[in-house]
């Protein structure tokens, strides 16, 4: 598959190349515009916004590059990359919808000519839909995949509800769950877990998680994303092709943005059954929306809250964070340890010694066991600079990637969500491309699809539970510290946590104050209109 990525991936570099554009950006825009990327940003070099990190300001100088004199201020390709640049933006922070005020007030400090007549351009295109917000009364703007996800998985939930007639009950398993077309596991993942173990070998039942791994560990086969079967022109599982089973359970649904939602309920045929099993209390996920949080503050579906009769330390300290304290440590077994660091660069330090000797030592997990988890991407403890020190112990060598290195995906692959760790086999970087084992298999990828995975930031690791687990809070990481990354970094363990501590009171506080930011979503309201006569 190497030559898949070749041929693309070597355009789009020649074409950055002439126009003084870095490389490293090469890849990314393949993955994000696909193989015909260089043709397209030769028709529209304002694409180049498309590609997260981008700046208007970069767009320009590209556009400048490829057009000369012809890349006015005001051309309308500028006009309207600009519009969906800031509506990218606010889907990047979890929104489906922006207020259209706002989105004017941005617009217009970037000069792309009429303000209000490119907004306009756009919704007549169909990239950008503009939306009431009824309550407020406040007109809304949201790209239009974002718009209409949220109102198919509406429609589809609606459906479900509609069509569905009871099932036989399940021993320890929550009447709704047969009873109900749609329905809502809430709590802990162990105790997800523990109600999963009842079903899966039920007949007509499927179970999936965000990755293969997390479903293979719950007893089923495939993540979401390739159960719904991966192609090239997006999902093969839908309407005309559904999923043959009465009931389909969802773990860790907490992760579940708007987008893999609509493709969820699509591909599940009249009468099914649909379970969301997650915690609500853990993290929004990567993408846009909160599928979740906005079905159970809907009030339309039955929600069955699992008991938090946590049996272990893991368990105990994850859900006295969920109620905002945390909880002291005692753990003679040390399924729970507090390593104390006075600032970053010793907290890194300390990570890289349990990971590379001492819970291997004393406790018998291996390193390949072990993932690192912490609340940010840069620093001296952030995950790139674990992940440097961690590759130099665990697996040196002269490349930024070499065989036998952890990886993670940070994008959809045609045999891997994002999320899915992997190991590489092969290196290929003069092609931008590396061939990785993930549980479903070989393939290539280009290298831009994955970083490394000994260390992930918190929101990165959900969807996938490790034996043991290395909890990093630096103090530089106190602005990001909430009491949903807290809750998702100890909910990451199954057997053995070491919380390498180094922020201080202001973990406490984090856990005690700070929830995650809002999100501005239309899913509630659209169950409730969907469902208000079922």
């Amino acid at each position: 598959m190497t030559e898949t990525f070749s041929g693309p991936l070597s355009d789009v570099t020649e074409l950055f190349a002439a126009s003084d554009v870095p490389a490293r950006l090469a890849p990314e825009a393949l993955t994000r515009l696909g193989e015909s990327a260089a043709k397209i940003l030769r028709d529209d070099p304002w694409r180049l916004l498309e590609i997260p990190g981008v700046r208007p300001e970069q767009a320009d100088f590209f556009a400048r590059r490829l057009l000369g004199a012809e890349a006015g201020p005001h051309d309308p390709r500028r006009a309207a990359a600009l519009a969906a640049h800031l509506l990218l933006r606010a889907a990047g922070d979890g929104h489906t919808v922006t207020s259209a005020k706002a989105i004017l007030s941005a617009l217009e400090a970037l000069d792309p000519g009429d303000a209000v007549e490119v907004l306009r351009a756009s919704i007549a295109a169909g990239e950008i839909a503009a939306v009431m917000d009824e309550e407020s009364e406040t007109e809304l703007l949201g790209l239009a995949r974002l718009t209409v996800a949220e109102e198919t998985v509406a429609e589809g939930l609606a459906r479900l509800t509609a069509t569905a007639d009871p099932l036989p009950a399940v021993e320890g398993v929550p009447e709704a769950v047969c009873e109900s077309g749609v329905s809502v596991l809430a709590g802990a993942p162990e105790a997800v877990e523990e109600v999963l173990g009842r079903l899966r070998d039920a007949p007509g039942v499927i179970v999936t998680a965000p990755t293969d791994r997390a479903a293979r560990a719950l007893g089923g086969a495939r993540s979401l994303h390739l159960l719904l079967e991966p192609g090239p022109g997006g999902y093969s599982r839908g309407e005309d092709r559904p999923l043959e089973a009465d009931l389909v359970v969802v773990a860790e649904a907490e992760t579940l943005d708007v987008e893999r939602a609509a493709a969820l309920v699509e591909a599940c045929m009249d009468g099914t059954h649909l379970v969301l099993a997650g915690d609500p209390a853990a993290p929004s996920p990567s993408g846009a929306g909160r599928v979740l949080a906005d079905v159970i503050a809907s009030g339309t579906v039955p929600v069955a809250e699992l008991p938090a009769t946590p049996r272990d330390v893991i368990g105990r300290l994850t859900a006295a964070a969920r109620e905002g304290t945390l909880a002291p440590v005692e753990s003679p077994d040390r399924e729970v340890v507090i390593v104390p660091a006075a600032e970053a660069r010793e907290a890194a330090h300390r990570t890289v010694q349990l990971v590379t000797d001492s819970i291997p030592r004393a406790l018998g997990i291996s390193a390949e066991e072990i993932l690192v988890v912490t609340p940010v991407r840069r620093g001296e403890a952030g995950a790139i600079a674990l992940n440097r020190a961690l590759k130099d112990r665990l697996n040196p060598g002269a490349g930024p990637y070499d065989a036998g290195d952890r990886v993670v995906a940070v994008a959809d692959l045609p045999a891997a969500a994002a999320g899915e760790f992997g190991t590489v086999t092969a290196a290929h970087p003069d092609q931008g491309t590396l061939v990785v084992a993930f549980p479903a298999g070989e393939t290539t990828v280009p290298d831009s699809a994955v970083r490394h995975g000994w260390a992930v930031t918190v929101r990165r690791a959900q969807g996938t539970r490790w034996p043991a687990v290395v909890a990093v809070l630096p103090g530089e990481a106190g602005g990001a510290l909430s009491r949903p990354l807290t809750v998702g970094a100890f909910s990451r363990a199954r057997r053995h946590l070491s919380v390498v501590h180094a922020a201080g009171a202001e973990l406490a506080r984090a856990v005690r104050d700070r929830a995650e930011p809002p999100r501005r979503t239309r899913l509630a309201a659209l169950l409730r209109e969907n469902l208000a006569d079922l």
